[in-house]
This record gives C-alpha cells, sequence and structure tokens, in this order.
C-alpha cells in the first residue's frame, strides 16, 4: 500500500494515513518480529483467562424460589417478602437466555433489591424448549403461556401486574399488552427492540439471511441449537471474547471483580434453543422484513399496533447497547402514546448488573413504578 492508495471505509482515511506515515522507514523484518511477538502475548493472555475461567471455583450463590405456576417447561417464582404492600410486577426475560440474570447472584439481583424496597416481583422463567414447546410460534408464547403467567399472578396476588420486558421479553411483553392491556397496571421495557433496520438495515438484513442455512437445522431438530444463538450473538462483535478473557487474565481470582465475571460468564454460557417457529418469526419477520416497526406483526391474528396502548409505560435504552441498537428501542416507546424514557449511558446487560445499574437503572425505575402505581 502506497500513501495514494484508496481506503474502502472513508472513515478510515485518517488512521491509514497516520499509519503510512508511522511505518515509513521501519525495517520490514522487525516490523514482521514485532507483530509476531504481539500476537503470540495477546493469544497468551486470551488462554490464559480462558483457562482461568475453565478452573473458576464459583458458584452461583443464590437459589430460586419455589415456584408457583408452572406450565410445559416454565415457571413461575415469585420474589416478594413476606408482607410487600407495593406494586406487583411480572418480568418476562428473552427467550434465548435464562432468566436468572435478573437474579444473578447475591450481589446483583434486580429482583431481589426491588423486592428490598416494597415490590412483590414475579419473574417467569421460560424454561428449555421441550416436545411441547417445539411446535410454539410467537403467538403461543404471547397470547398463551405469558398471558397465562399474568392471569397466574393476577390470582396469587390480587392484583393486575406491571409487566416488565427485557430485551426479546420486552418486545413480547409489549405484544401481550396490545393484546390484553385491562390485565395489566404498566409496561416497563428494558431494552426492547422494535425497529430492526432503524440503525443498520444492512446488518438486520444479513442476520436474516443466515436462515435458508439454518433451515435444516430447524426442519429436523424442531429448534434452533444453542451454538447457532451464540454464532449470531458472536457476529454483533466478533473480537468480544478476546477482550473480556484476556481482561480477565489479569484480575485477582479471589476478587470480586473476577467473581462478577464469571457469574455472567457462566449465564451467558447458559444458553436456552429457540423453537423453529419462532426462530423463523424472528430472524425472517423481524430482521428480514422488519414487521414490528413495519405495522405488519401480527400476534393470535391482530397487528401489534403499541400506538392503541394507554397504559402507563417506560423505557429504558442504555446508550451503550450493542445487542439492540437505541434507535430499535427508541422506536417502540415513540409509538406508545405519553410514553416516558430513560437512556442511561450502559449496555445491554450491564443496565441490569453493572455497577452502575443500582444508581442509573433499578433506582429510576423503582421511583417511576412507585410514582405511577402507588
Amino acid at each position: 500500500m502506497n500513501g495514494s492508495s484508496p481506503i474502502w471505509r472513508k472513515e478510515l482515511e485518517p488512521r491509514r494515513s497516520q499509519l503510512h506515515a508511522d511505518l515509513a522507514g521501519v525495517d520490514p523484518e522487525a516490523l514482521a518480529a514485532a507483530v509476531d511477538r504481539e500476537t503470540r502475548r495477546r493469544l497468551d493472555t486470551l488462554l490464559t483467562g480462558l483457562e482461568r475461567y475453565r478452573h473458576s471455583p464459583y458458584q452461583r450463590d443464590v437459589t430460586d424460589p419455589p415456584p408457583l405456576w408452572t406450565e410445559g417447561g416454565s415457571r413461575l417464582l415469585d420474589y416478594g417478602l413476606p408482607g410487600a404492600k407495593g406494586p406487583v410486577l411480572l418480568f418476562v426475560p428473552s427467550l434465548v437466555n435464562r432468566g436468572y440474570v435478573l437474579d444473578l447472584s447475591a450481589r446483583k439481583s434486580l429482583v431481589r433489591w426491588l423486592a428490598t424496597k416494597g415490590f412483590r416481583p414475579f419473574l417467569l422463567d421460560w424454561g428449555t424448549v421441550g416436545a411441547v414447546e417445539r411446535g410454539y410460534g410467537l403467538t403461543d408464547y404471547v397470547a398463551g403461556r405469558l398471558a397465562r403467567a399474568v392471569d397466574a399472578v393476577h390470582a396469587l396476588s390480587g392484583h393486575a401486574p406491571a409487566l416488565v420486558g427485557y430485551c426479546m421479553g420486552g418486545t413480547l411483553a409489549a405484544a401481550a399488552a396490545v393484546l390484553r392491556p385491562e390485565a395489566l397496571s404498566a409496561l416497563v421495557l428494558l431494552a426492547a427492540p422494535w425497529d430492526f433496520h432503524v440503525d443498520d438495515p444492512a446488518a438486520a438484513l444479513r442476520t436474516a439471511a443466515v436462515l435458508p442455512l439454518m433451515e435444516p437445522a430447524l426442519t429436523w431438530l424442531g429448534e434452533l441449537p444453542v451454538d447457532m444463538i451464540q454464532f449470531l450473538f458472536a457476529g454483533l462483535d466478533p473480537l468480544l471474547a478476546l477482550r473480556k478473557f484476556s481482561r480477565y487474565a489479569g484480575l485477582d481470582p479471589q476478587s470480586q471483580d473476577a467473581q462478577d465475571f464469571v457469574a455472567l460468564e457462566d449465564w451467558l454460557n447458559d444458553g436456552v434453543p429457540l423453537a423453529a417457529g419462532v426462530a423463523r418469526e424472528c430472524l425472517g419477520g423481524w430482521y428480514g422484513r422488519n414487521d414490528p416497526a413495519a405495522g405488519t406483526w401480527r400476534v393470535d391474528g391482530r397487528i401489534m399496533a403499541p400506538a392503541t396502548l394507554r397504559l402507563p409505560a417506560l423505557a429504558i435504552i442504555p446508550a451503550r447497547d450493542r445487542i439492540v441498537p437505541p434507535g430499535a428501542a427508541r422506536a417502540l416507546i415513540d409509538a406508545i402514546p405519553g410514553g416516558d424514557r430513560l437512556e442511561p449511558r450502559l449496555g445491554h446487560i450491564g443496565m441490569v448488573v453493572s455497577a452502575g445499574a443500582p444508581q442509573e437503572v433499578w433506582t429510576p425505575l423503582a421511583d417511576w413504578l412507585t410514582a405511577r402505581l402507588a
């Protein structure tokens, strides 16, 4: 490459020019040796972090409360403390991750923290995909299982719950609210995607383009396996594993930071498959056609139109989210009349488990719920 060579990404031109100037007069053999040394050093650091993680003795230090309602592989967990008088909440996690990210550890549990503030939080643990769920589509989850979980919470508590959906669970919660707003007291959306093309339509279409490649597995297994889901997430940030395990290699294994890292990594690696019908609807309908934002997404035969909602609604949209870009989540709260929003300077997972989460998310969420539902 010479000084006048074109570059395919124009925004990188200043860095290319600076690199060209920095390398002027550098001995090529010395440069190659230096690059080789640095590559080996980084690879060694990565492998050290991976090996330390594999042998970490950490075990999750909280246990789930006994389920009060079950259906298929799903469970309804009650985190409320005796005598709780505050608003009743039903947390709805994503279908592609375990719900206990909201109850990660004794130090990092949004649901347990809310319980200490007088709320009565319930968590819908979707469970894994079994024989029944392999035949499910989104209608079965939203108009079926989630609707029945709402009814179970009402029967157990005597109150209509506020629905709190996280990530994909927020999109499902919004659909449930459109179908049965009278069964709910409020709607809270935590990084919930709606417009899948607003930030990077090309990336969304690339995600949708893998559907034909995965079709044999969907047809044969009746589900999208965990490894394929992890592959899709890895494509969002291919160098993430290098960065995070290299950082972990430098931590004291006994430190709180190291234990927090292992707790979160254990959750990330404890994935669940996705029912084949749901995978097709999400990859083809959401990422491919952008059905929710286009106004063509139907659940139980009805168009999902959040503009019809009159519930108190709050969207918490992390500004540093790489999984659900902020614009994708803003589209949903923008469509709900009178909806409130909060945009903390956190990431997608950091909004619920990072050191800054209690101040930037948990407390504002509790304050909003108290003000709107008291």
